[in-house]
């Protein structure tokens, strides 16, 4: 006989909660939210049972999930604290009542910490409705005296409460009875793949149970024994040896290792870690751990793998639980966009289970989170490349990426880490920015020279090393954007590729200009080689046996590769790589061809000889078109005829 039937209260403090169910984006949500029912309800037991409330017994906490396909059920028990029909009422039939915030102001006096206590029946056990036709909860309170109970529904709005549940022991069972569009929640591997996906880590056991399998075997142990019985056989003589039980493994770990202290965990243990919860085979380079106990609570490790050296966005690396249950990959507002670069765990018991994103946005708890989790890192950077500089030096490669984007992403995190950024210059040695303008600073003062391909540019590379110069090497994708970034940063600082521009160290500054003079032989150029670039200089290089060199705006150059990226995009002009060609006027070739301009019988000897001199400083810059490349070769041709003659 029912106790109670009737339809679930819906209050109008209540609305909004319902309104949040709907928000569940996937489907499977559903048996996170019962597992960590039942992980609540466990975890309010024990907690009874450490203040004296309830006396416990030597019996493990567990829950175990069953699915049967033949029935189209799937059941979630637990051995917690179980319900009378009073606390159904309440808890479940009153939507969004939270029963865990009803338990922590009853024993809040005796409890040091409350935030274990998350779960609350009511929003969550209602997720059950997305997938099921019929839902039944069987539970027995802990109460002395209480009595199994039974709430059935159908469709979440009509119930019914009886006393004919079958519970013997303590705890909570609740059987789904599938609908038609859910039944690939009935596949065991499925249901697995998906408890471990939501409860690697929840602090209670949970087993999964195939009730038709474990049918079929306990059906075919009693045929097997009415057989024998059937048969006489002599339990003396034909007794076999009992065959050793094999215990059932927990899908879950426990106690994970961001729960432990760091100076309690092994790199050993980091690594194993790291390689189980990501499936993969490589070790990281380094890891943080976070163990934040106040002004909130935050546990979690970060490792950096390796990465490759073009820029590449790594989604759903960095995995956000709470109280360790898995919510979400990728939650921005909690974690920084440029840490989901790397791999990772955070648990964050102050955040809910099921929140807005635009909740978060606003929530000055996360934004402090947020702002922790990069001091962190940021200050496990600093300590690396303080105390361990070689072994920092040693994966720089591999992490540099991940700095100049997280600088680009958060410009509080670049003033925290600028001091500890490295670049590696043409000897292959690591220095800093701060470095390497204390060495320009007699040089050429605040530019930074810089090479993005050295077998491209390794010309211009023999130059410098030759007048003792220095550049560094940046040849990541990303960091044209991270100059212009540090540009904007740095006061006064400007990037140059070492093809854009001349130090003034390679200048002969003893050695008078004659304007007249240069402007002659830039008009006798320009005569001999036509629009093949843009500019011209006349020089006085220290070395002399460097007849022309080829320098490219940087400024141009950044627009055409800007272009490039946004291919499509109309400037309303034609873009293109200004060349300046720098004539060393105190070249001997350079002399020779000047002092020939008014030999007419050498005019096409001349001629050949000024381009030829052109093609040489564009090769020395980068390859020569197909065009280009054919009349070099012609004349080139064209030399060794004349040459040989001679």
């Amino acid at each position: 006989m029912a106790l109670k039937q009737g339809s679930i209260s819906i209050d109008t403090e209540n609305i909004f909660p319902i309104i949040k169910k709907w928000l569940y984006s996937d489907k499977d949500i559903f048996i996170r939210e019962l597992i960590s029912n039942g992980c609540d309800a466990v975890s309010k037991h024990k907690r009874l049972v450490s203040l004296g409330e309830t006396a416990g017994d030597d019996k493990p906490y567990k829950i175990t999930v069953a699915v049967s396909k033949k029935n189209k059920t799937l059941s979630f028990s637990d051995n917690g604290i179980g319900m009378t029909a009073d606390e159904i009422d309440k808890y479940i039939n009153q939507v969004a009542f939270s029963g865990a915030e009803d338990f922590f102001n009853k024993y809040k006096d005796k409890m040091e910490e409350s935030n274990d206590i998350i779960g609350h029946f009511g929003l969550g056990f209602y997720s059950a409705f997305m997938v099921s036709s019929n839902v039944e909860i069987d539970t027995l309170s802990f109460a002395t005296g209480a009595k199994p109970i039974r709430w059935q529904s159908a469709d979440g709005m009509q119930f019914e409460i009886t006393e004919d549940g079958t519970r013997t022991e303590r705890g909570t069972t609740i059987i789904l009875t599938l609908a038609e569009d859910s039944e690939e929640f009935l596949d065991e591997y499925h249901l697995r793949s998906i408890i471990k996906k939501y409860c690697s880590f929840l602090p209670v056991e949970i087993y999964v149970e195939n009730t038709d399998k474990l049918e079929e075997e306990a059906k075919k142990k009693a045929e097997e024994a009415a057989k024998k019985a059937e048969e006489g056989a002599d339990s003396e003589t034909s007794e076999e040896e009992p065959k050793e039980e094999i215990k059932p493994v927990p899908l879950n770990d426990t106690n994970p290792l961001w729960l432990k202290s760091p100076k309690d965990c092994t790199d050993e243990e980091y690594i194993k870690f790291y390689q189980q919860v990501f499936n993969v085979f490589d070790e990281p380079l380094f890891w943080i751990h976070l163990n934040v106990d106040y002004p909130f609570n935050l546990k979690g490790i970060l490792y950096f793998p390796k990465l490759k050296n073009e820029f590449e966005l790594v989604e759903g690396k960095v995995k956000l639980y709470n109280n360790q249950v898995f919510v979400a990959d990728n939650i921005k507002e909690v974690i920084p966009e440029f840490l989901l670069l790397l791999k990772g765990v955070i648990d964050c018991p102050d955040l809910p289970l099921n929140v807005s994103r635009s909740f978060l946005q606003n929530d000055r708890d996360v934004s402090k989170i947020s702002k922790h989790i990069v001091k962190k890192v940021a200050d496990k950077l600093k300590s690396l490349c303080k105390n361990e500089r070689e072994k920092y030096e040693s994966f720089w490669d591999d992490i540099q990426v991940f700095i100049k984007y997280g600088c680009l992403k958060d410009e509080g995190f670049y003033d925290k880490i600028k001091e500890y950024i490295l670049y590696k210059d043409l000897d292959g040695k690591y220095i800093t920015l701060k470095d390497y303008l204390e060495y320009a600073k007699d040089k050429h003062e605040n530019k930074v020279f810089y090479v993005v391909d050295k077998e491209q540019q390794s010309q211009y590379i023999k130059l410098f090393k030759e007048y003792d110069l220095n550049a560094v090497i940046l040849d990541c994708t990303i960091d044209n954007n991270f100059i212009t970034f540090l540009e904007y940063k740095e006061s006064g600082v400007r990037f140059k590729r070492i093809d854009s521009d001349l130090s003034d160290v390679l200048k002969d500054k003893d050695e008078e200009k004659d304007e007249k003079a240069d402007e002659e032989i830039v008009n006798f150029f320009k005569e001999k080689i036509g629009d093949r670039v843009q500019k011209y200089s006349v020089e006085s290089l220290k070395k002399e046996d460097t007849p022309a060199v080829i320098l490219i705006s940087e400024e141009s150059r950044r627009m055409m590769e800007m272009q490039s990226r946004f291919a499509g995009l109309d400037y309303g002009f034609d873009l293109k790589e200004e060349k300046t060609l720098v004539i060393n006027d105190r070249n001997p070739l350079i002399k020779k061809v000047l002092s020939l301009r008014d030999d007419e019988t050498k005019k096409e000897a001349v001629d050949v000889i000024c381009n030829q001199i052109v093609d040489l400083a564009l090769l020395a810059n980068k390859e020569l078109g197909a065009e280009e490349l054919d009349l070099f070769i012609k004349r080139s041709n064209e030399l060794m005829s004349k040459v040989i003659s001679l």
